[in-house]
């Protein structure tokens, strides 16, 4: 069987990550990338699969979080995107990083925000290109026919299927 091409994408960035490893690394794996003033400060898009990543790093945390603009970056941009992602980049877990997930949480739950927490920047890389490239055509087609076929398959062989078969 023949080796399937390393997948490639389409990735809109924000400008103020252009000198940032996260964009160094997804330049080496050749995605092609464009970058935007028009998207929120820390931003990847990813047009073909229709998700959303806006990147959050220590630093950015400001002090006392309760007060932070950052909340109101956050709801903007979940305002903004539909299906987006927030990536909280926390190199470990201490008590400031779990304050920080606690109140993202709190603040936008019901929304449309999934929280990835990644320990570094491959993560990062990592983390968006699985989640964009699985909700990406042909991928998600693929995908959702495998998922098909594992549950016609969990069906026919399932017992519980084959009495009531045989009841009726």
């Amino acid at each position: 069987m023949a080796a399937t091409p390393p997948w490639k994408t389409t990735i809109i960035v924000s400008t103020s990550l252009q000198n940032h490893d996260t964009h160094r690394m997804l330049n080496s794996q050749q995605h092609r990338i464009r970058f935007s003033d028009s998207v929120g400060s820390g931003a990847f898009i990813f047009p073909l699969s229709g998700t959303a990543f806006l990147l959050v790093e220590p630093q950015d945390l400001p002090e006392p979080l309760e007060e932070s603009v950052l909340i109101e970056k956050i709801q903007k941009f979940v305002r903004v995107h539909r299906n987006c992602f927030l990536l909280l980049h926390a190199p470990f877990n201490g008590k400031k990083e779990l304050e920080t997930l606690t109140l993202i949480q709190h603040r936008l739950f019901g929304s449309n925000l999934r929280i990835l927490p990644v320990r570094n920047h491959a993560d990062v890389v990592k983390g968006m290109l699985t989640i964009a490239k699985a909700t990406s055509k042909p991928h998600v087609d693929s995908i959702r026919d495998r998922m098909s076929r594992a549950r016609a398959h969990i069906i026919e062989s399932s017992p519980v299927w084959e009495m009531l078969r045989d009841i009726l």
